[in-house]
């Protein structure tokens, strides 16, 4: 029997084939993961607007490159902030967007961290949050609160 056949089965029978979220409050750590995915979206989507203006009206080596810099942070911002409305909507799909974008933040903060200077600080902030969101969001109550459960033996 394919596993297809086995969730037909399943919601013919009546039984979900996951369990849904509860309907009571967000868990906080559900809430500061969805803050935090926000504030790094948020993030991005600055950069990626200072890039952009920048490219216009600025004198950067290279107006069009600027421009398609500042374009594509801007379409990467995008990720984030959907994962955290997810997030904050408690919205199962959603834990895996805001998880991707902590493990790619990862080698960007390590980047950062050896570019010397004010990107040290950078680097460090944003390697914590990447981290804190990661295990906020692996977390058995966030889970349970995005109606992610243990997987079925079959």
């Amino acid at each position: 029997m394919s596993s297809q056949q086995k969730q037909s089965a399943r919601r013919s029978a009546g039984t979900p084939a996951a369990p849904e979220p509860s309907n009571g409050s967000r868990p906080a750590r559900l809430t500061a993961a969805a803050a935090l995915t926000a504030v790094e979206g948020l993030a991005l989507a600055a950069l990626g607007a200072y890039m952009l203006i920048d490219g216009l009206t600025g004198s950067p080596d290279s107006p069009q490159q600027a421009e398609m810099g500042g374009l594509t942070v801007l379409a990467l911002a995008v990720l984030p902030l959907v994962a955290a409305r997810g997030l904050w909507l408690r919205r199962r799909w959603s834990r895996g967007p805001s998880l991707i974008t902590q493990i790619v933040a990862l080698p960007v903060a390590w980047t950062l961290v050896h570019g010397g200077g004010a990107l040290v600080a950078g680097g460090v902030v944003l390697a914590v949050a990447a981290l804190v969101v990661l295990v906020l969001l692996v977390n058995p109550t966030a889970t349970e609160a995005l109606g992610i459960g243990p997987r079925e033996n079959p």
